[in-house]
């Protein structure tokens, strides 16, 4: 079965008016009205997603999308760059500012890129770098084989402990001892705990090696402070602003003042040309809302949120990896339920709720079936949902999961899921 979030979904309010598209390519102009609808008509549990307010979309489709600019403010290539200049010397202030850093370079296009660029300022080809392995959480551009990186530098990788699924500190120390690393990567993509950057910052140091922290999903919480920040710790930080910080897509570097020339060239001209000024503008907007009021009440919603995923899926008998969560994400071990991350993933899309499969901490399965979910708080704390509803969300997909071969059952809940949503729109009707 399928749930009602493509073309049969009410797409007759826009997000942003699209008069102009729909005139020149009413092709691409359904696919985005698709998009919208589906938005809007499923729950979205991605730990990599979020819902930007508009003020965001404004920016990212404003005139600045097509502005050559070459270089750093009052340093361009291109002439008619005032505004540009202004624009970006206010995000860079604006980042400063949210973060507490010495420096910000803001044009990296992801965190993939932001990731490279800082790799590629300090170190040399070849050199070595300790990080987490991707199957305990870590991220693909900290040497997994497929990427890149692992083909430019020589990566060796800690893991968690195999009974608390924790990072297993004393374990990162005695690795970087032996391996003696150039770097230290501290972050992940799917690790439900806080990191103790202290700690990290001691073994880097231990061996004179550089500390990055790759924060992307956790840089809206930080930013709340809601949790610890690693920017007192680390040489460099990276993030991207489209997760819990709920920005538009992009990467972003903060680094010690001895670093910012070496980033900066690494960027331009070493590795980018123009950045997208568009998404610049976005960030900008990014950091302003980050520093309102209601932002860090949102944060710990979203914290409350995640705990409560975890509460309810272990009431359900689903194992937890590493017995909880102390940020936005769910690791939800399904062998005990006879299911495999691909089967749930798809089962649960089927009745409009979006999770993505996901590896767990000795996973037999393989990457592209796992035994596990990641569960994410994040969007349905911008829709205004609590306690509440997410434990109806757990009901509904538990019950899902288990009743997966009966219509019946599934059409209930997606019908469920279709009400939920309509009671708490992203964009439409009447919230901001």
């Amino acid at each position: 079965m399928n749930h009602p979030s493509g073309d049969h979904a009410d797409a007759t309010q826009e997000i942003m008016p699209m008069q102009h598209l729909s005139n020149d390519d009413p092709e691409v102009a359904r696919i985005i009205q698709r998009e919208e609808a589906r938005m809007e008509n499923t729950l979205d549990l991605i730990a990599a997603e979020n819902h930007a307010p508009r003020s965001i979309l404004e920016a990212q489709g404003s005139i600045f999308s097509t502005k050559a600019a070459e270089g750093y403010p009052g340093r361009r290539f291109h002439a008619g760059c005032v505004n540009a200049d202004d624009l970006e010397s206010l995000a860079i202030f604006r980042a400063k500012q949210l973060f507490g850093a010495d420096h910000a370079n803001l044009q990296p296009h992801s965190g993939v890129s932001a990731n490279l660029a800082v790799y590629f300022s300090v170190l040399d080809v070849g050199a070595r770098i300790l990080s987490m392995k991707l199957s305990h959480g870590g991220h693909l551009s900290h040497g997994d084989p497929s990427s890149v990186t692992s083909s430019c530098f020589n990566f060796q990788h800690y893991g968690l402990d195999g009974q608390t699924e924790r990072i297993d500190y004393e374990e990162v120390r005695k690795v970087a001892e032996d391996f003696k690393p150039h770097m230290i990567i501290a972050g992940a993509s799917s690790y439900p705990r806080l990191i103790d950057y202290q700690k990290m910052a001691d073994a880097a140091q231990s061996v004179s090696a550089y500390l990055l922290v790759d924060m992307a999903h956790i840089a809206g919480l930080v930013a709340a402070g809601v949790i610890p920040s690693p920017v007192p710790h680390a040489d460099f930080v990276t993030f991207t602003t489209y997760k819990t910080l709920k920005g538009g897509r992009g990467g972003v570097i903060l680094c010690k003042k001895e670093h910012a020339g070496k980033i900066s060239k690494t960027i331009f001209p070493g590795a980018q040309g123009t950045p997208s000024l568009n998404l610049l503008a976005a960030k900008a907007v990014c950091f302003k809302l980050a520093m309102a009021p209601g932002f860090k009440e949102e944060q710990i919603k979203t914290l409350a949120n995640a705990a409560a995923f975890a509460a309810g899926f272990e009431d359900k008998g689903y194992r937890i990896v590493s017995g909880g969560t102390d940020n936005h994400l769910v690791l939800v071990d399904l062998r005990s339920k006879g299911l495999t991350g691909d089967v749930a993933e798809k089962t649960l899309e089927s009745v409009g709720i979006i999770v993505n499969r996901n590896v767990i901490p000795g996973d037999p399965e393989k990457p592209d079936v796992t035994s596990g979910i990641r569960i994410g708080s994040p969007g349905v704390t911008a829709r205004g949902m609590g306690g509440v509803e997410v434990a109806r969300i757990v009901e509904l997909m538990d019950t899902a999961m288990v009743y997966r071969d009966r219509r019946d059952a599934l059409e209930k809940v997606s019908q469920e899921v279709a009400d939920l949503c309509q009671g708490f729109p992203v964009y439409k009707a009447h919230r901001p």
